[in-house]
């Protein structure tokens, strides 16, 4: 069973390393240079892996706080993906799947494994530390590399307006984590 720390750890690793060394050996970690197509898809993939950690918590956990997260993560993301999906039509833009958001879909399909193997308590813990190590892990590679790294104007406005939703999902997916320890 994986502690808290671990949990952290690794959720927190996910983003980190998915965005910080794609096809690169540990000595040459560099971060990745995304166009913004690229950084459209990263954006849209990151919400909809949250959405799915939403729709499982919906179906196992009995927990009111969980349920009612869970309710808000699902409500926010496919929001915050709306508002990508107009920009990017509006734009005439589409978005390109890259490394990046491969990985991430690769690391999202191990996440809900180890998720939906759990019941109970032991899966309420699981899927709200990895809220939080998902959240804090987002909330660094928007803020360092998909903001820094957006060259439309509009783009780069719409990352800083999710910016603190994600920041409000992170406080929130704390506060019903201190009910876990």
């Amino acid at each position: 069973m994986k502690t808290l720390k671990s949990l952290t750890l690794s959720g927190t690793m996910l983003l980190s390393s998915v965005l910080f060394s794609t096809n690169v050996s540990a000595q040459e970690q560099k971060t990745p240079q995304l166009t913004d197509p690229e950084i459209a898809s990263v954006a849209v993939t990151a919400n909809k892996i949250d959405i799915g950690y939403a729709e499982i918590a919906l179906k196992k956990s009995h927990h009111k706080d969980i349920k009612n997260f869970a309710t808000t993560m699902k409500k926010d993301h496919t929001a915050v993906i709306k508002m990508a999906v107009d920009l990017v039509t509006k734009l005439k833009v589409t978005p390109k799947t890259n490394a990046v958001t491969k990985s991430l879909l690769d690391a999202a399909t191990k996440e809900k494994a180890v998720l939906n193997a759990k019941k109970g308590k032991a899966f309420d813990k699981a899927y709200v530390d990895n809220e939080v190590a998902y959240h804090e892990s987002t909330i660094k590679a928007v803020e360092t590399i998909l903001i820094p790294q957006s060259k439309n104007a509009e783009l780069k406005a719409l990352l800083e307006k999710a910016l603190p939703i994600f920041k409000t999902h992170l406080e929130h997916a704390k506060m019903i984590q201190k009910e876990f320890k």
